[in-house]
């Protein structure tokens, strides 16, 4: 299990408000610490692979289980 320091419940968003929801709490980070998000939209990999390429945060991992995708993002 990955370490965090903030979570976002975003299931049962659609696009684009996990990646909203995702902008704002890394606001609300401080450098190089981790949000971890969860979400059911099925489009959320390549949106969130997309907005860390555009954003420079990195992606660390996400893991996928009865239907909930959860990414971790550390910020940068």
């Amino acid at each position: 299990m990955t370490e965090y320091n903030e979570e976002i419940d975003a299931i049962g968003l659609k696009c684009p408000m996990p990646i909203l929801k995702c902008k704002k709490g890394l606001n609300s980070l401080e450098i190089n610490q981790i949000l971890k998000i969860k979400t059911t939209d099925k489009s959320a990999k390549k949106d969130f692979e997309a907005f860390c390429r555009n954003t420079g945060h990195d992606l660390i991992s996400y893991e996928t289980e009865n239907e909930v995708t959860t990414f971790y993002i550390k910020k940068n």
